[in-house]
Protein backbone atom coordinates (compact mmCIF):
# COMPACT_ATOMS: atom_id res chain seq x y z
CA UNK A 1 0.00 0.00 0.00
CA UNK A 2 1.46 3.50 -0.98
CA UNK A 3 1.90 5.96 1.63
CA UNK A 4 -0.61 8.85 0.84
CA UNK A 5 2.05 11.64 0.90
CA UNK A 6 3.54 9.71 -1.77
CA UNK A 7 1.01 9.05 -4.35
CA UNK A 8 0.38 11.59 -6.99
CA UNK A 9 -3.02 12.43 -8.22
CA UNK A 10 -2.97 10.85 -11.10
CA UNK A 11 -1.16 7.57 -10.12
CA UNK A 12 -4.31 7.45 -7.18
CA UNK A 13 -6.76 7.71 -9.95
CA UNK A 14 -5.24 5.46 -12.48
CA UNK A 15 -5.03 2.78 -9.48
CA UNK A 16 -8.89 3.87 -8.52
CA UNK A 17 -9.92 3.06 -12.02
CA UNK A 18 -8.12 -0.43 -12.14
CA UNK A 19 -9.93 -0.95 -9.09
CA UNK A 20 -13.24 -0.20 -10.42
CA UNK A 21 -12.91 -1.97 -13.22
CA UNK A 22 -11.58 -5.31 -11.25
CA UNK A 23 -15.07 -5.39 -9.47
CA UNK A 24 -16.91 -4.72 -12.33
CA UNK A 25 -15.84 -7.48 -14.05
CA UNK A 26 -15.97 -9.68 -11.11
CA UNK A 27 -12.40 -10.57 -10.97
CA UNK A 28 -11.49 -10.92 -7.65
CA UNK A 29 -12.97 -13.45 -5.07
CA UNK A 30 -14.92 -12.04 -2.01
CA UNK A 31 -12.15 -11.44 -0.02
CA UNK A 32 -10.22 -9.81 -2.35
CA UNK A 33 -13.27 -7.69 -3.47
CA UNK A 34 -13.40 -6.29 -0.19
CA UNK A 35 -9.74 -5.35 0.29
CA UNK A 36 -10.05 -3.64 -2.74
CA UNK A 37 -13.14 -1.87 -1.35
CA UNK A 38 -11.05 -0.35 1.35
CA UNK A 39 -8.35 0.50 -0.84
CA UNK A 40 -10.73 2.10 -3.34
CA UNK A 41 -12.19 4.10 -0.55
CA UNK A 42 -8.57 5.18 0.51
CA UNK A 43 -8.02 6.30 -3.24
CA UNK A 44 -10.73 8.36 -3.61
CA UNK A 45 -9.86 10.55 -0.26
CA UNK A 46 -6.74 10.84 -1.42
CA UNK A 47 -8.54 12.15 -5.07
CA UNK A 48 -10.52 14.10 -3.10
CA UNK A 49 -8.23 15.81 -1.05
CA UNK A 50 -6.46 16.54 -3.52
CA UNK A 51 -8.41 18.07 -5.30
CA UNK A 52 -9.97 20.57 -2.62
CA UNK A 53 -5.85 21.76 -2.13
CA UNK A 54 -5.98 22.53 -5.67
CA UNK A 55 -9.21 24.37 -5.20
CA UNK A 56 -7.95 26.34 -2.54
CA UNK A 57 -4.87 27.34 -4.18
CA UNK A 58 -6.88 28.46 -7.08
CA UNK A 59 -9.10 30.58 -4.99
CA UNK A 60 -6.08 32.21 -2.95
CA UNK A 61 -4.20 32.87 -6.56
CA UNK A 62 -7.90 34.25 -8.15
CA UNK A 63 -8.17 36.39 -5.17
CA UNK A 64 -7.43 40.64 -5.56
CA UNK A 65 -6.48 42.58 -2.77
CA UNK A 66 -9.31 43.55 -1.55
CA UNK A 67 -10.42 39.90 -1.09
CA UNK A 68 -12.59 39.50 -3.79
CA UNK A 69 -12.62 36.89 -6.54
CA UNK A 70 -10.99 38.33 -9.49
CA UNK A 71 -12.62 37.74 -12.56
CA UNK A 72 -10.43 38.67 -15.95
CA UNK A 73 -12.08 39.12 -19.33
CA UNK A 74 -10.10 36.75 -21.94
CA UNK A 75 -8.60 39.42 -24.39
CA UNK A 76 -9.66 38.34 -28.22
CA UNK A 77 -6.59 37.79 -29.61
CA UNK A 78 -6.30 39.63 -32.84
CA UNK A 79 -8.23 38.50 -35.93
CA UNK A 80 -10.33 36.33 -33.98
CA UNK A 81 -14.37 35.99 -34.50
CA UNK A 82 -14.56 34.48 -31.00
CA UNK A 83 -17.14 36.18 -28.95
CA UNK A 84 -16.44 34.25 -26.18
CA UNK A 85 -15.61 35.14 -22.22
CA UNK A 86 -13.80 33.27 -19.27
CA UNK A 87 -17.40 32.08 -18.50
CA UNK A 88 -17.46 29.95 -21.78
CA UNK A 89 -14.55 28.60 -20.75
CA UNK A 90 -15.46 26.86 -17.81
Amino acid sequence: MTDKKNISFEDALLELETIAEKLEKGQLSLEDSIKAYERGMELKKICSDRLAEAEAKIEYLAKGQNGQIVKETVKKKKGETSEKSEDDLF
